[in-house]
């Protein structure tokens, strides 16, 4: 699935991703979602339990402007 249509599926929950397809800049491209949520916290519960290849965590909706990401 193209990130354009997960961000419109999955609008304003966190996304599990697997087979995660990336561009030169690490730029997600795509993936397959195999769980989402509002709550970061139970996405990351679910990937300790399934433990996919290939896999990220996105979020997918605009990150508001309160809010503090450290990379």
């Amino acid at each position: 699935m193209k990130w354009e249509d997960i961000q419109k599926d999955y609008k304003d929950n966190w996304v599990l991703l697997e087979e995660v397809q990336v561009d030169e800049d690490l730029d997600v491209l795509g993936g397959n979602v195999i769980y989402f949520h509002p709550n970061k916290e139970n996405v990351y519960k679910k990937l300790l339990e399934l433990r996919p290849d290939r896999s990220a965590i996105e979020f997918a909706g605009d990150i508001p402007e309160d809010i503090a990401l450290m990379l």
